[in-house]
């Protein structure tokens, strides 16, 4: 089925004996773990391998257990998923992103935050690859992602420059028209 928090939890318990530190941000796609249940959420936004996270009090911390969790390490031959090791200034991200972080208490005194999942869709609008893409696609038809909210933080996003913006703003545009077209649940 892919992810889900026992897999974050054993990951970020071995990152707090390695490191010390108990709290935890994931900011990739793996963000949509804090937000909704994992039998929730359409495989393809739980289909990733790699926990984009870094140490919440201490950011440059995480990539000293790069060599233990990380891609290649003993951990992923083990469990099927790593840590990726990330800074807290390498997503674009709206403004007001850290306001809107999910909390969630873990075993062993762990916390994890979660990116809210329109901020990590305007993330992946910024960077626009073709997995983004998809995960967004897939939040949106499922009524996960917001087109409002998204369009709003897109407006409040200092973008790396204009081409990532005018980059961003046309995905955003062409998701929104896929998303206006999908069939509504009849309530009647």
């Amino acid at each position: 089925m892919g992810m889900d928090l026992s897999d974050l939890e054993r990951l970020f318990d071995q990152a707090r004996k390695l490191t010390g530190h108990t709290e935890y941000v994931v900011v990739g796609s793996l963000s949509i773990l804090g937000a909704v249940r994992p039998k929730d959420v359409p495989a393809r936004m739980l289909a990733s391998i790699d926990v984009d996270c870094y140490t919440r009090t201490d950011p440059a911390r995480i990539f000293e257990v790069s060599d233990a969790l990380g891609e290649g390490s003993a951990f992923e031959a083990r469990h099927g998923y790593y840590l990726d090791p990330v800074s807290p200034h390498v997503p674009t991200l709206p403004e007001h992103w850290d306001r809107r972080l999910l909390r969630i208490p873990m075993k062993h005194g762990i916390v994890a935050y979660f990116l809210d999942p329109d901020d990590a869709a305007v993330s992946k609008y910024a960077r626009c690859e073709p997995r983004d893409r998809e995960w967004i696609r897939a939040g949106l038809l499922a009524g996960l992602l917001s087109i409002a909210n998204i369009e709003r933080r897109i407006r409040d996003t200092v973008f790396l420059d204009a081409e990532e913006r005018d980059r961003a703003t046309r995905a955003f545009a062409e998701d929104r028209r896929v998303a206006e077209l999908r069939p509504r649940p009849d309530r009647s």
